[in-house]
């Protein structure tokens, strides 16, 4: 069992070539007793992306807060606040967050997809 709080959990920060203003937390995985799944929180600030990339696991994600625009395999999206999506593995995706907004969203991957 584990209960916990996002505050108390490690921000990781990117910034680089294909990555701007992005902070991820790992919240639940095998550490806290998940074999197998992680469960993490992405904040990327106003104006910021994630990489477009594609990986052999797929992954869902729930958007917390924030508007942003979600590119899936050559569209693109709006999403906000009570978004889902379910992105399948080997498929080019990226989320970019809005000029005036931060998104926030949840991604729940198999735990070789949290590196």
């Amino acid at each position: 069992m584990f209960v916990g709080h996002e505050k108390d959990v490690e921000k990781i920060r990117f910034d680089g070539e294909n990555i701007k203003s992005v902070i991820k937390q790992s919240l639940v995985g095998p550490k806290q007793g998940w074999d197998g799944y992680v469960m993490r929180i992405f904040e990327i600030e106003n104006g910021g992306h994630t990489p477009r990339h594609s990986h052999p696991w797929p992954h869902i994600n729930y958007v917390v807060a924030g508007k942003g625009t979600l590119y899936l395999s050559g569209k693109e999206y709006d999403v906000e606040a009570g978004s889902i999506a379910y992105i399948p593995n080997n498929t080019a995706h990226q989320f970019m967050a809005n000029k005036k907004s931060n998104l926030k969203f949840i991604c729940i991957v198999p735990e070789e997809g949290d590196k």
